[in-house]
């Protein structure tokens, strides 16, 4: 079956540029709003959720200061991955996060919904 892609926006008004690539760019950030622990071994990426889920995830592309893109170990669709990306709006000052992930037809409201929860956690730990 084919992944729908799903892209997702968030308008972070008050959060810095290192702030969110420190959250978004750094394994010690992400451990801190999208998974329990998160560890890094070259380019795997393991992240832990409670004690019984972990996955690995291959850091595909990465940008200084721009974006991640993971792809699941375990994901047969090789086209299918996750990116986190900062993107800085001169005009206003304000930074949004992009999201793109890939879910089946039947999951993309429960991970949209998921991604929503996880942004939340994010933008209160950034003090926003």
């Amino acid at each position: 079956m084919t992944k729908k892609k799903i892209n997702l926006e968030y308008n972070l008004n008050t959060v810095s540029g290192p702030i969110l690539w420190n959250a978004i760019g750094t394994a010690t950030g992400l451990q801190t709003w999208m998974a329990d622990k998160v560890d890094v071994n070259e380019d795997i990426y393991t992240f832990e959720w409670g004690q019984c889920e972990v996955k690995e995830a291959e850091l595909t592309h990465r940008r200084l200061n721009s974006h991640m893109r993971f792809h699941w170990l375990d994901d047969e669709d090789d086209k299918s991955f996750f990116e986190l990306r900062m993107e800085y709006n001169e005009l206003t000052g304000d930074y949004t996060l992009l999201i793109t992930d890939f879910a089946e037809e039947d999951e993309v409201e429960d991970l949209t919904e998921l991604w929503n929860t996880e942004v939340n956690q994010l933008i209160r730990l950034c003090g926003m």
